[in-house]
């Protein structure tokens, strides 16, 4: 016997876990992080000065960069926000540092180019709209 409860909430579950995912892939290709700032968080980790020292790195190019490194720091709260980064911890805590998450590595791995993808206008206007005045 199927338990309808049991059904409608494993599709829900997936449904919240779809929307999560496009949520992370459209972040992805908004933000000017190139696919080695993606490849060394889930490795090593990084901070936002060192990201910001090392711009050339990282930086996805033909897209405008940040103007400083209060802002590389705002985009990681953002990614974070959004399932894609979490902070490092260390034995007193929370770092500086982020790392790929899960959800981050599962993206990436399905789509190893996400973060080379241009984002369309619509879809970066929408990524801003999201961004700095959610839902509450």
């Amino acid at each position: 016997m199927v338990n309808l409860a049991t059904v409608a909430m494993t599709s829900e579950m997936e449904l919240l876990d779809m929307r999560s995912k496009k949520r992370a892939a459209q972040v992805i290709r908004c933000l000017p992080f190139n696919t080695r700032f993606y490849a060394d968080t889930q490795l090593t980790g990084l901070h936002a000065e060192k990201v910001w020292q090392e711009t050339s790195q990282y930086h996805l190019a033909g897209v405008s960069w940040f103007q400083h490194s209060d802002a590389i720091e705002a985009a990681f709260r953002w990614l974070i926000t959004v399932g894609v980064l979490r902070r490092e911890v260390d034995g007193q805590g929370l770092t500086a540092r982020v790392r790929l998450t899960t959800l981050g590595r599962q993206l990436l791995e399905q789509s190893p180019g996400l973060p080379m993808q241009q984002a369309g206008a619509l879809e970066r206007l929408h990524h801003c709209v999201r961004r700095f005045w959610p839902r509450r």
